[in-house]
């Protein structure tokens, strides 16, 4: 029976500032649910409004049912059938352990291979993961930067790479032990799936677990295949790939080899770089498997054109900053990583050990003079493995336990950044970090309707630096952490559909560069303490045929929260410093709607407000009360896409982003902005060749907006401009065995 809703109006919209963007939530919201989806016969008893107490002591009355609510007829028992049939099929890895959907008791999304190859550029991971609700990106285009990744404010202080998300490839962590991450090695181009655990997760991963991205890369199908791919587009843009996949005897191969090249639409923005991704899936006996993985990345340029003040970006969107021209600012880095993964599945139980190896070779050259080049020899590596109890326990319960050790060790130098030449050695030590964790995971199954989660693990890091520069002293010290994180979750799955409860914890120690001290001496800034995160939230997912349904509301509780910003002395370095509490409270929805005649819709929408309960920073500048900068209070997605039985495909995309702060103060505010996207591609098939041309479009109507906001920026120097209307092509040529 095809559903019939009606939207029902909640107090919600009253809460809250009446001011930013408000005009565009109640447009927004006029189409678009927010909450929840109940069968009309049941909205009276449970219309029950859900209090969320912030540390500000400020009731934020979220009404589970409804906020903004879809009301429809009760289904079928057919359709409810097929509810919990398309939940189940939707397998999930990033909880660790296989489990579908929904069971659950977390956000948790997924976005398969069409939606991240097909048609793409391929430049960033945010062309593929914009759909997911409460995942906020920026900086696809500046390559020296990587791309800024924030779930639910996690990540959202990083001025390079990523902080508080767990990074996992193939179930080896791309997420150092010092809680720093970086995506340039990660092969879109041969990327299965990936998950994204919305919420902190530290008792499933410990340090910097904000939440989650898994990615999977794709393995060998029963027909081998070859795969060759070209691109090119405005801003001197290139990309070259090649893929094989298959069969080799009973084991499972990939191999995959790119290189992409880009001008850049700004002033010193070239990129050049090449990956290669491998992954084997080997056979062992009585059904055991073993994967192994080997990437090799190489980026021999990446410059950064920095950022700029409002005055410049106004006037000249596509200069850069001189000193950044001045100092040759950029980055260059080669990375190698192996690992292996053994699973062995019996009665008893099932057994996953991981290992792995990097090796990382990366320069970097900073807009200043003293010390403004730096020097950094990487090596970082772990072993872990978790054992499931298998007939040992009731059939309604089961148990995970398991441990992580993983040791990065650095050697990083120093020296002048004489105008892009290197100059005399200004600094030289050797920073390794060392964590341990042992976790419990455990799922009870109540009832057939009922189901109850919890987790907890232990984790103790520490942090040791030895000065091999002793010409300004001794600075070798050690600074150690250790902390337990719990998680509780309750499931309830109903005849409409799922509804869960969770209670999570994480923790985010600084990482080895964060911890540089503000007087730019070595060793370690002992002032700077762990972040602490309590996350509460309360979510209903639902599936029937085509459609599928998501809403979470969340709150969290901050200690310590991490805030960077800028010296005089260091134009374009970047230090940090503890905000004494901070809240963050916010909705995710999400749609999506498939039917017979091809269309599909997909739509996400995010709610938040994230502010400094306490801070008052060392020049005695109270922002208690003041937005977390960097992030809107309000982004979403909308996508239609076509796919006929003739091979063709169109998208047509529309991602809003609400204004947001550039700094602590709450003074420099970015405004809001909406850029379409457009994607055709069009099969065809001759024997056993494809060939797949397409057609891309970014920025369809030409809006003037930033692509990245670097918050607290000494000068003003918050803007990158994002390029113009500009366009690409491909094609896709597969031939199988």
């Amino acid at each position: 029976m095809v559903p019939i809703g009606w939207i029902c109006f909640s107090s919600y919209l009253s809460y809250g500032k009446s001011g930013r963007n408000s005009s565009f939530f109640w447009q927004f919201s006029t189409f678009f649910p927010i909450v929840s989806v109940l069968p009309l016969d049941v909205l009276p008893s449970h219309q029950v409004p859900i209090k969320i107490m912030n540390r500000r002591n400020n009731v934020v009355a979220l009404h589970l049912f409804p906020v903004l609510t879809f009301v429809f007829l009760a289904p079928s028992t057919e359709a409810q059938q097929s509810s919990d049939d398309v939940l189940d099929e939707i397998v999930v890895s990033a909880t660790r352990k296989e489990t579908s959907v929904r069971n659950v008791a977390r956000s948790i999304s997924v976005v398969d291979k069409e939606r991240i190859q097909l048609g793409t550029q391929q430049l960033g991971l945010d062309e593929a993961l914009v759909v997911v609700p409460g995942l906020y990106m920026q900086n696809r285009f500046n390559f020296a930067q990587d791309l800024r990744v924030s779930l639910r404010g996690f990540g959202a202080r990083s001025s390079f790479g990523i902080r508080g998300i767990k990074i996992l490839v193939d179930g080896i962590p791309e997420t150092l032990p010092d809680g720093q991450a970086g995506v340039d090695s990660i092969d879109i181009g041969s990327a299965q799936s990936i998950e994204v655990l919305r919420g902190p997760a530290s008792s499933l991963y410990g340090n910097a677990s904000g939440g989650v991205i898994s990615i999977s890369s794709e393995l060998g199908s029963e027909d081998p295949y070859i795969e060759g791919r070209f691109a090119a587009g405005e801003y001197g843009y290139q990309q070259y790939q090649l893929k094989s996949a298959g069969k080799w005897g009973d084991s499972d191969y990939l191999f995959n080899v790119s290189r992409t090249e880009l001008d850049g639409y700004r002033d010193h923005s070239n990129a050049r770089g090449g990956l290669l991704n491998t992954k084997m899936g080997i056979p062992l006996a009585n059904d055991d498997k073993l994967i192994l993985s080997f990437n090799h990345t190489d980026q021999p340029t990446a410059d950064d054109p920095g950022g700029i003040d409002a005055a410049q970006a106004a006037a000249d969107p596509s200069s850069a900053r001189l000193q950044n021209v001045q100092y040759a600012s950029g980055e260059s880095l080669s990375q190698q990583r192996f690992g292996a993964v053994y699973e062995r599945s019996r009665p008893s139980g099932d057994l996953t050990v991981r290992n792995y190896y990097v090796w990382r070779d990366f320069q970097n050259l900073l807009p200043f003079t003293d010390g403004g080049a730096v020097d950094l020899d990487r090596f970082y590596y772990g072993f872990g493995a978790q054992y499931s109890l298998g007939n040992m326990l009731p059939d309604k319960l089961n148990i995970s336990v398991g441990f992580d050790l993983d040791r990065q060790d650095d050697d990083r130098k120093r020296f002048d950044n004489n105008n892009g030449a290197i100059g005399a050695m200004t600094f030289d030590q050797n920073e390794t970090v060392d964590s341990a964790g042992i976790y419990v995971q455990g799922q009870y199954e109540i009832s057939d309707a009922w189901s109850l989660l919890a987790g907890l693990r232990y984790d103790e890091l520490t942090y040791d630096v030895t000065d091999r520069y002793l010409a300004d002293g001794d600075d070798s010290g050690q600074l150690d952490f250790s902390e337990v994180s719990p998680s509780l979750g309750i499931n309830y799955k109903t005849d409409v559909g799922v509804l869960f409860a969770s209670y999570s914890s994480s923790f985010e120690t600084p990482t080895t560069t964060e911890l540089a001290n503000p007087d730019a001496s070595g060793g370690f800034n002992p002032a700077l303490n762990p972040q602490l995160a309590d996350n509460f939230e309360v979510g209903f997912k639902k599936s029937a045929g085509g459609f599928y349904y998501e809403v979470a509301l969340f709150t969290i509780d901050l200690e310590n929260e991490l805030i960077p910003y800028e010296l005089a002395a260091f134009p374009g370095r970047t230090f940090y410093s503890n905000a004494g509490s901070s809240s963050r409270d916010g909705v995710e929805t999400a749609i999506s709607w498939t039917n017979d005649s091809g269309l599909r819709v997909d739509a996400s929408f995010t709610w938040s407000d994230f502010r400094f309960d306490q801070f008052v920073d060392d020049n005695s500048n109270d922002f208690g009360g003041n937005e977390l900068p960097g992030l809107p209070e309000q982004f979403g997605y909308l996508g239609l896409t076509y796919n006929s039985d003739g091979g063709f495909t169109g998208t047509i995309e529309a991602v809003y982003s609400g204004e947001l702060y550039a700094n602590n103060a709450n003074t420099a505010s970015v405004p809001a902005y909406t850029v379409a996207n457009l994607r055709l591609a069009k099969e065809f098939t001759n024997g056993r060749w494809l060939y797949r041309p397409y057609v891309g479009i970014n920025n369809l109507f030409d809006e003037s907006y930033n692509s990245n906001i670097r918050i607290n920026a000494f000068g003003g120097r918050y803007f990158e401009p994002a390029p113009p209307r500009n366009i690409y092509a491909g094609i896709v040529v597969n031939f199988r065995r």
